[in-house]
């Protein structure tokens, strides 16, 4: 028998209560809790990223500008065999003549004020422009590095002398130049076209920034084709089965593999094993496509997956294969999230250090590399080499590689945004 009292019209809800309004207050007060604690999250990401930017930048900018001095040098050599000629003595003899009457302590320190290279560099001009055999030309070169750190102010004149890179006469010697007009500022282009350099002053990026883009262009040839064969072979013509199972939790564990790893496997094998040279941006580029290798079959996959079932339904419908299907209709339309995962996976692997170190890509290498099995250094080995040098001057030539190394990665994901939107398909 039914109770009565289960009949009975339900209770009204009074809204207006203040037992409802106090429940309304209280979920206004946790959504605005939960606003400020994500605005509170996002205001420290941009302080620390911006912490990070600020350094680097105030750091690095004194790297794009190098100290100069002007010689004016007596080009006397054999036109014959310019090479060949005394450029020691050549510029022994122009920075004699910088203060005249100056003793014989004032010279010792004249002849450390550029840079010990100086007669390489005023042979390499001779030789390209030979017209300028037999006259007298001024040329600017580089400065040695404690008297660059002085024009910058990283040497402080007010700092004991015995404390100072640079004493007192060098200081008085390094203003009566400036007063000549013979020191100047100019940008550092020598920090893109130089390679590396025992002298902060002669050091540059040149060569790892060659050997960064033959590995890159390797990593990207062997794991761009690979990549996808394998991820449309897994997505579309695989029976599910345990085997295929297994293979996809080994590439999705393989994706959160510390890249060392990888650096140990290449070392192993293709060094070990298969005997390649040392170094080479070969070997770098083929242990960072294995590094890549799981990223772009997982973006693959996924961008494959986002391809509305109909599509293939109504290829299918109209009489086309299955491999038709996937080469004419699914592949094209997955190909901008394809791309846009390959660029990313790439601007990871140029930021990898730890397996380019175990491969030797860390060497000093003093020339860009002119091919895939020469000697070579990368963009984030090189910043590793700097920052491992005793040197003030390679303080900014460090935090000048690393902002080189970021504009190059913000450049490949604006690639990347940009060829998404430009070819996503919206369904």
């Amino acid at each position: 028998m039914t109770d009565a009292t289960s009949l009975a019209p339900a209770r009204p809800i009074d809204w207006a209560s203040s037992d409802m309004e106090a429940r309304r207050r209280r979920r206004r007060a946790s959504e605005s809790r939960l606003r400020l604690y994500g605005l509170a999250a996002i205001c420290i990401a941009l302080g620390l990223l911006g912490l990070l930017v600020s350094s680097l930048v105030a750091t690095g900018t004194q790297a794009f500008t190098q100290t100069h001095l002007a010689l004016d040098l007596e080009i006397d050599v054999d036109p014959a065999n310019p090479a060949q000629g005394n450029y020691r003595n050549i510029v022994r003899d122009a920075v004699d003549r910088l203060v005249p009457g100056a003793n014989e302590a004032a010279q010792r320190i004249l002849q450390t004020i550029p840079t010990r290279n100086t007669h390489f560099i005023v042979r390499d001009y001779v030789v390209a422009n030979p017209g300028v055999i037999g006259s007298t030309i001024r040329l600017e070169v580089p400065v040695s590095d404690p008297f660059d750190q002085l024009e910058k102010g990283n040497v402080s004149r007010d700092t004991p002398e015995a404390l100072r890179r640079v004493n007192d006469l060098g200081v008085a010697l390094f203003d009566e130049l400036a007063a000549q007009g013979r020191i100047s500022r100019p940008f550092n282009w020598g920090l893109f076209f130089n390679s590396d350099s025992r002298f902060p002053e002669l050091a540059g990026l040149s060569g790892a920034i060659v050997g960064s883009f033959f590995a890159i262009l390797v990593c990207f040839l062997l794991s761009f084709p690979v990549g996808i064969a394998a991820a449309v072979y897994l997505e579309e013509f695989a029976p599910k089965n345990k085997w295929t199972d297994l293979i996809e939790v080994n590439i999705n564990n393989l994706a959160a593999v510390p890249s060392i790893v990888f650096g140990l496997l290449g070392l192993a094998v293709f060094l070990g094993y298969f005997g390649m040279p040392r170094s080479a941006p070969l070997v770098g580029g083929m242990v960072l496509s294995l590094m890549t290798l799981p990223t772009i079959i997982i973006v693959t996959r996924a961008a494959l997956k986002a391809v509305p079932p109909s599509i293939r339904e109504a290829a299918l419908g109209v009489g086309a294969s299955r491999h038709e299907v996937v080469m004419h209709h699914v592949l094209p339309l997955a190909l901008p999230g394809i791309l846009t995962g390959t660029i990313i996976g790439l601007a990871q692997a140029l930021g990898e250090t730890a397996p380019l170190l175990l491969i030797g890509m860390n060497a000093f290498i003093t020339s860009p590399p002119g091919g895939l099995l020469d000697a070579s250094t990368a963009l984030p080995t090189q910043i590793f080499i700097w920052a491992d040098s005793p040197e003030r001057g390679f303080v900014a030539r460090t935090s000048a590689g690393i902002l080189v190394l970021l504009g190059f990665l913000i450049l490949m994901n604006l690639i990347a945004v940009l060829l998404r939107n430009r070819l996503e398909r919206k369904w």
